[in-house]
């Protein structure tokens, strides 16, 4: 590997990123001007937007015949909003979750990511699995615009004065501007990841679901973050779990409905990484039910899980001989300790709920 391997790596990682600052941009901007709620700009436009990077980075994937990145980026890309961007966001302020996340959206989210796992149970995401999942993306989306008109996306905002056309053509520019810095992006990215990987002998699958997931999720984590700290703390919410939501209908559909022969699924990742993923989903249950907040201390565990998924996947691909006796602790100590902190804590909160008459 030389210069122009890392050079192109983090060109085409700073075009992803800057393509998606357009585009969020210009999509918020107008969902604005049609007066639709944070929360469901957030599921919807933003979420959208932010999950382009994987879009892009994906159907590269398999256009190149490269798709493990593709499996491996919409895989590691959900595990790594959920605890890294969701903790580090929680760790910024504490979020709060609004009553449709955990009345729709998350289940929406535990749904999706189990329809993925049994679609794979063959082995393959095949083009009808991909046509499948593309279409429950546009039912979701249809879903969440009819909520917000109808004012029960969490402060459904009312419809702005009609725009100048010059600031409705600007917006649309800068959404163009970031679709093309987002292709010509996720080239250069998933071509160094590739000479990357086997450069440290690792394979391209490791590599989609860390160094390529966490690229691809940095528009994700910045726009979460920043709303956590401005106190849009429904967009910070939001964009997590509608980003989720896309990259498995929407963002594994597309690959898997232009990949000529589908995208192959390995023991591996059925094994590990598909059940990683569904587990994520699933600890998101009771920290979005406790009092409706995700709390600093919530947020602190989230991303202390992140950082072993990641020692776990390294150690892995390593074939280290310390990744026995590290799985072991995780499965036998640290996993059964977290679920008996979650369960105390769901337990503590429906018994001042129901002191509280609630």
């Amino acid at each position: 590997m030389n210069g122009n391997t890392l050079l192109l790596f983090f060109a085409g990682l700073a075009l992803l990123i800057g393509g998606a600052e357009l585009l969020v941009r210009g999509a918020s901007r107008l969902a604005s001007l049609a007066g639709l709620s944070p929360l469901v700009v957030g599921l919807t436009i933003v979420a959208y937007g932010t999950s382009a990077p994987e879009l892009a980075v994906s159907l590269q994937g398999v256009l190149s015949g490269r798709e493990d990145i593709a499996l491996g980026n919409v895989i590691g890309s959900n595990i790594f909003n959920v605890l890294f961007i969701l903790g580090a966001s929680a760790l910024a302020a504490p979020l709060s979750v609004s009553a449709q996340l955990v009345r729709i959206d998350l289940p929406v989210m535990l749904f999706s990511s189990l329809l993925v796992f049994l679609l794979a149970l063959d082995g393959r995401i095949g083009q009808m699995d991909g046509a499948l999942l593309l279409l429950l993306a546009a039912g979701y989306t249809a879903l969440q615009f009819r909520l917000g008109r109808n004012g029960n996306g969490a402060g459904g905002g009312e419809p702005r004065p009609k725009a100048k056309a010059g600031r409705l053509a600007f917006q649309v520019c800068l959404i163009l501007a970031g679709l093309v810095l987002l292709a010509l992006g996720s080239r250069w990215l998933v071509g160094g990841a590739v000479e990357i990987a086997a450069w440290l002998g690792i394979s391209p699958l490791i590599v989609g679901l860390t160094v390529v997931a966490a690229g691809t999720s940095l528009p994700e984590a910045a726009t979460s973050v920043l709303s956590s700290i401005r106190g849009q703390r429904d967009i910070a919410v939001g964009n997590v779990v509608g980003s989720n939501i896309f990259n498995l209908f929407l963002i594994l559909g597309a690959a898997g409905l232009f990949a000529p022969a589908g995208i192959k699924v390995s023991r591996g990742v059925l094994g590990f990484d598909l059940p990683v993923m569904i587990a994520v989903a699933v600890v998101c249950l009771p920290l979005f039910y406790t009092g409706a907040v995700i709390s600093r201390l919530e947020g602190l565990l989230l991303l202390g899980y992140y950082a072993a998924y990641t020692v776990y996947l390294f150690l892995e691909a390593a074939e280290h001989e310390a990744l026995k006796g590290y799985s072991d602790a995780l499965l036998y100590f640290a996993l059964p300790l977290t679920a008996v902190i979650l369960l105390i804590t769901v337990w503590q909160h429906r018994r001042s709920a129901a002191g509280s008459g609630v």
